[in-house]
């Protein structure tokens, strides 16, 4: 049964819950706004494989005709890729709901959504943040909701660390205030997203799954927050940060000389990035992806 009515648990998952088996999140704005078909759909699969090969169940999750799905059949996937669709934050769900839309869920809503079910473990591929100010920008910062949604709700979430197109200074800082744990696998150093790099140092390192484990599973008791599991992309195709950074100054020049702003800064960005980049920063994107899901169903069999 659901642990909300709100919440629809595709059978493997509510079965896998009931009997306390590893599950791992995973979420959907990668599938239905990070990638462009038929490469989303052949990423959905390969998530879901890599988690199951690790010995956890996958549970992609979506809003899907107004459901809050949590593990996603054929069908439902079928739509995600199709493109056009919302994308779907936390305070958007009651709304989305009530309209009967499809809409890919992003950090914080797949968090608030998993929390629900009742799952502890979450893979992404790298969380919003603090975001750099344009050029000739004068309106107030601009701040994601990943952000507040991590600092109540207690989940462990793997990932890259913060979307390298961000202030990352300023979103290790939020960390920080907001008292969600952060926790560096295998780093010491807070990850950029494309690049093992960011001049960041991390308080926490731990280089095995039983230390992660324990560490996470005693975070996740007390601190009322989500934990932040730190997985540097893997070195064989991360990005060095000094040709990193030119990129992403590049990409920013590249928003101020065409009035982006809002919503439409972040795609504008990282289309962009994998411009300027030729097609690297995309395969930096989709190989983090798959190694997160890895370490996280590894974490998911250790809890």
């Amino acid at each position: 049964m659901s642990p909300s009515p709100l919440v629809h648990l595709a059978p493997a998952v509510a079965d896998a819950l009931a009997a306390g088996r590893p599950v791992v999140a995973l979420e959907s704005s990668i599938i239905a706004h990070g990638f462009p078909p038929p490469q989303n759909r052949a990423l959905a699969d390969e998530l879901a494989a890599t988690v199951t090969a690790a010995g956890a169940v996958p549970a992609m999750i979506a809003v899907i005709s107004g459901e809050l799905r949590v593990g996603l059949d054929a069908d439902a996937l079928d739509l995600l890729v199709r493109g056009n669709l919302a994308k779907a934050s936390a305070r958007d769900l009651g709304p989305l709901i009530a309209a009967g839309v499809t809409a890919g869920t992003t950090v914080a809503a797949t968090a608030r959504i998993a929390a629900l079910a009742g799952i502890k473990v979450f893979a992404t591929g790298g969380i919003g943040g603090v975001h750099r100010r344009l050029p000739n920008d004068s309106g107030p910062p601009d701040i994601s909701a990943d952000l507040a949604e991590l600092g109540r709700t207690t989940i462990a979430v793997v990932t890259a660390g913060a979307k390298s197109i961000l202030d990352l200074p300023a979103t290790v800082e939020m960390l920080e205030t907001l008292g969600i744990g952060v926790i560096g696998y295998g780093t010491a150093e807070f990850p950029a997203f494309h690049s093992r790099e960011s001049g960041l140092p991390l308080a926490h390192r731990v280089d095995g799954i039983a230390p992660l484990a324990a560490a996470v599973r005693a975070h996740l008791h007390v601190a009322g927050t989500a934990m932040l599991v730190c997985n540097p992309p893997p070195a064989a195709i991360a990005v060095p940060w000094a040709e990193l950074s030119g990129w992403i100054e590049a990409a920013l020049q590249s928003a101020g000389r065409e009035g982006v702003s809002g919503q439409r800064v972040t795609p504008h960005l990282l289309a962009a990035l994998n411009r300027f980049s030729g097609g690297r920063s995309q395969a930096v994107n989709r190989a983090l992806a798959l190694d997160n899901a890895t370490l996280a169903a590894k974490l998911a069999v250790a809890l």
